[in-house]
């Protein structure tokens, strides 16, 4: 499987991002980024999964409704960043123990989410492409978390 180009395209598509953590501004353009992302993640899953007519009609729909879910995920990750930002030169405990939880309240959503909608594509595909979509998940997963976190400064 080859994400590179997933990968990179991520990245290009991260680094006005960075460029706004490191100058501490609010505004990015996460519809963009995440369009973007959702596109080549879908070619990733189109070109590695290789699925029969009858596996796409009924793997897609599942996809595209947990993707729309993720998407609320994601919002609520980009919204806790965004927070962050704007308060980290004047960051108080207070602020860092309530975006601690909302960290943690996404993080156990996830993984729900990613728990119920694993089951979901083990109903409609074979079990082989089952566990090579849960592969795919997990390797895009990582590789955006890497590259997401590591754009974002430690707090002081």
């Amino acid at each position: 499987m080859r994400i590179a180009p997933f990968a990179l395209a991520l990245f290009m598509a991260v680094v006005p991002v960075a460029a706004q953590v490191q100058d501490l501004g609010l505004a990015t353009d996460e519809q963009i980024l995440l369009k973007q992302v959702m596109a080549d993640k879908r070619a990733v899953y189109a070109k590695n999964l290789g699925l029969t007519d009858a596996e796409s009609r009924a793997f897609w729909p599942v996809y595209d409704e947990y993707e729309g879910k993720v998407k609320k995920i994601n919002d609520r990750f980009l919204a806790l960043v965004n927070d962050y930002v704007a308060k980290y030169a004047t960051l108080t405990d207070a602020d860092a123990a309530s975006m601690l939880k909302e960290k943690m309240a996404i993080e156990k959503d996830r993984a729900a989410l990613k728990q119920t909608y694993t089951k979901k594509v083990a109903k409609v595909l074979p079990p082989k492409k089952a566990l090579r979509y849960s592969q795919i998940e997990t390797r895009v997963d990582m590789m955006i978390q890497r590259d997401v976190y590591s754009l974002i400064p430690l707090v002081n």
